[in-house]
């Protein structure tokens, strides 16, 4: 049996799985490889994989492929991928869902305590003090719209709880969400003081022109799902004219983001780099799911977190 991963593991995880796998198991790591070409041959032979290979590279038929491990939560630009019929694949579920949250609040609530402004501050060794005090306000209270009920909308509106907001989910389908149509949102939109954007891949350019007309002057708007769920220009648009008081932002239409891209000199704009789901240990988690399912696997059971790359879930 070979496995090919393709996730960027240290030496330490390596060994990991070496170690928990049978002799019967070859692995072959990217970061061996001397080439593309080498690496992609031994993909193209792969029994197992673990990890986001290039989109290119499934243009030839995965025959031998069992299984195949993500390792991140989304997976939308997989889902045109042609696999065989007996290959399960699988993403890492809800493991970045609490990271990513933390990191969008926490965004969110530097922007709106001014901690922001403040570091910028202090690298300029410049004391402003009192006259900041009347610019900050407070998330506690706040009318919030999470766009989304997957595993990060969730844990946002668990954890947004905590701060007495009055919540929304909006989802077309989800018993979790209250809204399910965007007609249904748009009523609820002029009146909401903060909209948090955790959609997948599948909701493109679902935040448009109207969207950010739509809501309420001087609102905040954050995004931590896809940067293709984003009308981009119109949301710097909506900041320039100052229809937006400020936005947060972990996640861009292109990434890295273009120099000349407005969103860098703006200063109501937290960009926070697509690093929203990182971790110390966010690797440990891919190697102990890929272990556990490939286990799982072998006796005949079905993977954790199984996905269908076309269905988008």
């Amino acid at each position: 049996m070979i496995i090919y991963c393709h996730a960027n593991l240290d030496e330490v995880l390596q060994n990991r799985l070496k170690e928990a796998l049978s002799p019967k198991y070859t692995l072959h790591f990217q970061s061996d490889t001397t080439s593309k070409t080498e690496a992609q041959s031994l993909f193209n032979k792969a029994d197992y994989i673990l990890g986001n290979p290039p989109l290119d590279w499934f243009s030839e038929p995965q025959n031998n492929l069992k299984f195949w491990q993500l390792d991140s939560a989304g997976f939308d630009q997989y889902a045109s991928v042609p696999l065989n019929e007996q290959t399960k694949v699988a993403n890492m579920g809800d493991w970045f869902a609490r990271p990513c949250a933390e990191s969008i609040i926490g965004g969110i609530l530097a922007l709106y305590r001014g901690l922001d402004k403040l570091t910028l501050l202090k690298e300029k060794t410049e004391w402003i003090g009192s006259p900041l005090r009347a610019h900050l306000r407070l998330l506690s209270g706040q009318e919030v719209v999470i766009l989304g009920a997957g595993t990060i909308g969730k844990t946002v509106h668990n954890f947004l709880q905590g701060f007495g907001c009055t919540l929304h989910m909006m989802a077309r389908t989800s018993p979790d969400a209250d809204i399910h149509s965007r007609e249904e949102l748009f009523d609820i939109l002029p009146n909401t003081d903060l909209v948090i954007n955790t959609l997948p891949g599948s909701a493109n350019q679902f935040v448009d022109q109207q969207f950010f007309q739509t809501m309420k002057k001087g609102s905040v708007y954050a995004s931590v799902g896809r940067g293709s769920t984003t009308d981009e220009p119109a949301l710097i648009a909506a900041l320039h004219s100052q229809h937006l008081d400020g936005a947060v932002l972990d996640v861009t239409e292109v990434e890295p983001i273009p120099n000349d891209n407005p969103l860098w000199k703006m200063e109501n704009v937290i960009l926070s780099q697509h690093t929203g789901g990182g971790h110390a240990d966010e690797h440990v988690g891919k190697v102990d799911l890929f272990l556990n399912n490939i286990m799982t696997i072998e006796n005949g059971g079905s993977p954790i977190n199984e996905v269908n790359l076309a269905k988008g879930y």
